[in-house]
């Protein structure tokens, strides 16, 4: 089968399409149709994730395809249209084997792209809002990285789940367009954001940041939340890991809270279906709408990653394994 292999640590220009060995073992084996894109891939390529596999090794954490086999007590049968996640490694390849409780049932109205691309930003911004970010109807929710693949997650979430405003922040005007298509009501630029912030909301300030990115931003999006407001640290595509004085929380009653999805559903077994239970209601009821991801042929996996790495990405990054 063909694969995305990383063959040693030097970032994306390393990665190579590769014909190896299909994989072996128990489990619900796909064929894989489309493979999504992370941020992690990135930092695999450089031996910079906090899990750092030797090369060669095949990249990719979330999968759609087909079913070509499964165990008769998995819930699948062959044929059927499935999504998953290998968590880490293997999903970028012609076929990958599952653990059983990985596996979902891909939507009818989700495409295998659409679907490739759903599982760690939805499930991610699904979990940071619900159970980390208490979303309550009516609030108002500010999003960083907006034209990004959580960013855009969080633009079409925040709505199906109750927030009656979602303000996008992003870094050009074309990225404010990827913002707007995907829902923002509000979109500013991220030089200024704050005062923007302030002026759209007449002063009270947003429930919650959505911050994907960290940076020199952080204490700016502090000072954008309203009485009892809530900032969601997702990631750090900026770079640098900020820094917290407590001084700033305690005189707004405001919180920083961690978003460790990964970390949450390896300490709660089932916390995956139930997650995605919610997410698969939404889509089916309209509710919510597949993503539309930037889509690359297997070939481009190198161009790809590295538009995660250079935040050229224009919402989440796919890959079409089969055509």
């Amino acid at each position: 089968m063909r694969a995305v292999r990383v063959t040693r640590l030097d970032g994306p220009d390393a990665i190579e399409v590769a014909d190896v060995d299909e994989p072996t073992g128990d489990g619900v084996v796909v064929d894989v149709h489309a493979a999504g894109v992370a941020f992690p891939d990135a930092l695999l390529t450089r031996g910079l994730y906090q899990y750092r596999p030797d090369p060669p090794f095949t990249l990719g954490a979330e999968i759609a395809g087909v079913v070509r086999s499964a165990p008769d007590d998995s819930g699948f049968r062959a044929g059927d249209r499935v999504l998953g996640l290998t968590m880490l490694t293997g999903g970028m390849a012609e076929v990958a084997i599952l653990a059983p409780d990985r596996v979902f049932k891909l939507p009818d109205n989700v495409s295998f792209e659409a679907g490739a691309g759903v599982l760690f930003n939805d499930l991610t911004v699904y979990f940071a809002l619900t159970v980390r970010g208490r979303l309550q109807q009516g609030e108002t929710v500010l999003v960083h990285g907006a034209a990004g693949g959580i960013g855009t997650s969080a633009l079409r979430l925040a709505p199906a789940l109750g927030a009656s405003r979602v303000i996008a922040v992003v870094s050009s005007e074309e990225k404010g367009q990827i913002a707007t298509a995907a829902g923002a009501t509000d979109v500013v630029l991220a030089d200024g954001f704050k005062d923007a912030v302030k002026e759209l909301t007449s002063g009270r300030g947003v429930d919650i940041v959505v911050d994907p990115v960290g940076g020199d931003r952080f204490t700016d999006s502090l000072r954008s939340l309203a009485p009892a407001g809530r900032l969601l640290v997702i990631g750090f595509t900026g770079g640098e890991i900020p820094t917290v004085k407590v001084n700033r929380l305690l005189l707004n009653n405001i919180d920083v809270v961690g978003v460790g999805w990964g970390a949450w559903a390896g300490r709660h077994p089932g916390a995956l279906q139930e997650q995605w239970a919610a997410l698969e209601e939404l889509f089916t009821s309209g509710k919510l709408t597949p993503p539309e991801p930037e889509v690359f042929p297997l070939d481009e996996a190198a161009a790809a990653v590295a538009s995660l790495e250079n935040r050229t990405a224009k919402g989440k990054v796919v890959l079409r394994v089969r055509n």
